[in-house]
């Protein structure tokens, strides 16, 4: 017998050890504490139905012994609603702790065995009367309650705790009916008070069986479920790092990343750098740097998503964006545009600790090609192509010309109507053998180009 009652308990640690994972960080645990108070919830409302269930039943069912004064039933039922109803307020307000867990399946057990136990004072009969009672399959029911928490422990503890009671409720019935009552007749177990101690133990070991079921399947699909939420946290993750389009299709791909996997077509490139950042660093420290840095680039990345660019790369203090690739863009020069101007406007109005920042903006249309560089075990997304190296060449020459943005023909003819364009210069660009033409955006407040 007490090797049946270690049974649960063994099963449990042998999941725990080899199929549960432990080493989770720390935002997956607080995302799967989430989803255990959302499951106390239903067990708290599923708990009151059931005591709702008791109290239907009990008011339907006839009162055969009432000259003896005993109505311990009442009590029970008025006790576990109370009981229920705090535990439905506390996993409401997050306050369920594990020993109150332990505690409510205790009063679980007690609730049950204790309306059984009363069968025979109801009915004035001896105490093994109540041993076939139908009510002993809400058992059953509490014990796979206890696994919609998700825990196999819990589930193990109310297994235990329900094969402890009904062998303490045999004891009690064979020291209340003496041991005559004792049978080895299943005819007369079946028709009479007598007591089969092979029946009952019967009843301990489906307990203790469904227990430990319960426990590995809980710990199997607990095991599933953080390996899921574990790539599906990665993923996130590692679209902070690629664009999530291309997040998507590697969290999708069977096997490693395709590193031969590209996608070529017209696209318009926003390329930013800060004007004399170089100077502005050097009074600052590393710390202090890398703050002013990432508020800037939190400034100037908002407009890009907003209207549909997806930073590739993060270089020093510049910034590579493009519009239609990966992501779809239809309208994607126009879009560049926009995002160039309102981060222009935006570094207007934000102080960075002590100044004020400036930028030049180079934007290009042409056709590009994107893809995942780098090796197998450590990739990043980028595009490719002399159109690149175009926009990266109109934001240096704003120095030379004056201005704050400065945009190729091609992005012009792709938004022309949508903006006040100004011709400044048509050069021949290094590497280049035939000449471009820049463009420049009137401020439509000033009348001038930009700045």
């Amino acid at each position: 017998m007490l090797a049946l009652l270690k049974f649960p308990v063994r099963m449990y640690q042998w999941t725990a050890e080899k199929l549960v994972i432990t080493d989770i960080p720390d935002r997956i645990r607080k995302s799967i504490q989430t989803q255990q108070i959302e499951s106390e919830r239903i067990i708290s409302w599923t708990q009151l139905f059931i005591v709702s269930v008791f109290v239907i039943l009990y008011s339907l069912s006839p009162k055969t012994a009432p000259e003896l004064g005993i109505t311990p039933v009442p009590w029970f039922l008025g006790f576990y609603f109370g009981f229920t109803l705090l535990r439905l307020y506390l996993s409401y307000s997050a306050r369920i702790t594990p020993a109150f867990l332990v505690f409510s399946i205790i009063v679980d057990m007690l609730l049950l065995y204790g309306l059984i136990w009363t069968f025979h004072i109801q009915y004035e009969q001896p105490a093994s009367f109540y041993l076939k009672a139908p009510t002993l399959i809400y058992l059953f029911i509490f014990i796979a309650l206890r696994s919609l928490r998700f825990e196999a422990l819990y589930v193990v503890i109310a297994g235990i705790a329900a094969a402890v009671g009904w062998i303490l409720m045999v004891v009690y019935s064979v020291q209340d009916s003496g041991m005559e009552s004792i049978t080895r007749d299943y005819v007369e177990y079946l028709t009479s008070n007598a007591i089969l101690i092979g029946a009952e133990l019967d009843k301990v070991i489906s307990i203790l069986l469904v227990t430990g079921i319960l426990a590995v399947g809980i710990s199997r699909s607990q095991n599933l479920l953080k390996v899921s939420l574990k790539n599906a946290a990665a993923a996130q993750d590692l679209s902070k790092f690629v664009p999530d389009v291309i997040a998507e299709q590697i969290k999708e791909d069977s096997q490693q990343p395709d590193l031969h996997r590209t996608e070529s077509g017209e696209c318009s490139i926003l390329f930013i750098d800060l004007e004399s950042f170089t100077t502005i660093s050097e009074s600052m420290s590393p710390t202090r740097l890398l703050e002013t840095l990432n508020e800037y680039f939190a400034v100037a990345a908002e407009p890009i998503h907003r209207h549909g660019g997806v930073i590739n790369q993060f270089q020093g203090d510049a910034i590579l964006a493009s519009f239609n690739i990966p992501q779809k863009n239809p309208d994607h020069a126009r879009e560049a545009i926009r995002s160039g101007l309102e981060i222009l406007a935006r570094l207007k109005e934000v102080r960075f600790h002590d100044s004020y920042l400036k930028a030049r903006i180079g934007i290009n249309t042409g056709n590009v090609t994107g893809g995942l560089v780098g090796i197998t075990e450590r990739v990043h997304y980028t595009v490719h192509g002399d159109d690149v190296n175009i926009a990266a060449r109109l934001e240096q020459l704003n120095k030379q010309m004056g201005t704050r943005i400065l945009v190729s023909e091609e992005t012009m003819r792709h938004a022309e109507g949508s903006f006040d364009f100004i011709r400044v210069d048509e050069i021949n660009l290094r590497g280049r053998s035939a000449s471009t033409t820049l463009y420049t955006i009137r401020d439509p407040e000033t009348g001038e180009a930009v700045s």
